[in-house]
């Protein structure tokens, strides 16, 4: 029997059991990822970039405010790259810049954990992997690198949430020649996410302090 289009299949995290409730930010960590101005002007401008760094500055304001530990990723891609962080163009975005006793780990791959001092960072905040402790994530790209951070916390045992007005992502070609618009493939990642290694909060408001 096949399957109705009409109707949503069962999640992977329902089949599994796992809970799905957002978590309270003031019992969280909030990873803000790759916020940097790469992704405001140029060649890797994103859909939306303006609207979702103002929802992280939001986030950021209530996580300061609630005293949740705070971790800015940042990718290093080179000198001379739109991913220079010696440079303007590969800064933190000054909305959402790190303030004193806050940590930055720099990556160089779109899982935050891998290769970094992530991991070590956050045990030293109280986090530690396998603790099923929550992290919150916001950042860019919403298909890439924060994507692959929620797998790379689920696959250590955190419960990762991500906010989905804080992130943004840019129409790409599928592998048939057609465009896919920024918002289907912001979409299909959010998705991706929701069936198993996460759960999506559509807005700030959606974490509860």
């Amino acid at each position: 029997m096949s399957t109705s289009t009409n109707q949503p299949s069962t999640t992977l995290r329902d089949v599994i059991g796992l809970d799905s409730r957002p978590p309270r930010l003031s019992e969280s960590a909030l990873i803000l990822i790759d916020f940097q101005n790469t992704y405001r002007t140029g060649v890797m401008a994103l859909d939306g970039a303006e609207e979702a760094l103002a929802a992280g500055a939001r986030l950021l304001e209530r996580a300061r405010a609630a005293g949740t530990p705070v971790v800015h990723i940042l990718n290093d891609g080179g000198e001379g790259s739109p991913y220079d962080i010696r440079a303007h163009i590969g800064a933190i975005s000054d909305e959402v810049a790190p303030v004193s006793g806050e940590a930055v780990v720099v990556k160089q791959f779109p899982n935050s954990f891998h290769a970094t001092e992530l991991e070590k960072t956050l045990t030293g905040l109280g986090f530690a992997a396998g603790s099923g402790k929550d992290l919150v994530l916001a950042g860019f790209m919403t298909h890439m690198c924060v994507n692959h951070t929620a797998q790379g916390a689920f696959n250590l045992g955190y419960r990762p949430t991500v906010v989905a007005e804080a992130t943004a992502t840019r129409a790409l070609a599928a592998p048939d020649g057609t465009v896919l618009p920024a918002a289907a493939l912001q979409s299909a990642a959010l998705t991706t996410v929701t069936d198993l290694f996460g759960t999506v909060v559509p807005s700030v408001d959606g974490v509860p302090a």
